[in-house]
């Protein structure tokens, strides 16, 4: 399926303590993606998102701007293979 894609997205910046993984849950869901968030020990908030590519690419722009008090310094997007999930969840921190 050509039309379907998975990413691995690193977000740095204030992105803990903010809401930032619960606000990705709420949107991947919406978007009807798979995949997973988790906080880094390093700070930073990493996601494998996968499904439709245009919802994939959507998702990612919104992580640039992130929930209200996040305050994103950059994002970084790798190719990904498909997570092995049923959904979007919600992981511990690595």
């Amino acid at each position: 399926m050509s039309d379907t894609k998975a990413v691995n997205v690193t977000v740095s910046g204030k992105v803990q303590g903010v809401w930032y993984r619960a606000w990705t849950v709420e949107e991947a869901r919406s978007r009807g993606l798979v995949g997973w968030v988790r906080n880094r020990s390093d700070g930073t908030v990493e996601a494998v998102f996968a499904g439709p590519a245009g919802q994939v690419d959507d998702m990612v722009e919104a992580c640039r701007r992130g929930p209200t008090h996040a305050r994103v310094a950059g994002v970084a997007v790798a190719p990904a293979g498909f997570p092995s999930v049923d959904g979007f969840e919600q992981r511990a921190t690595y």
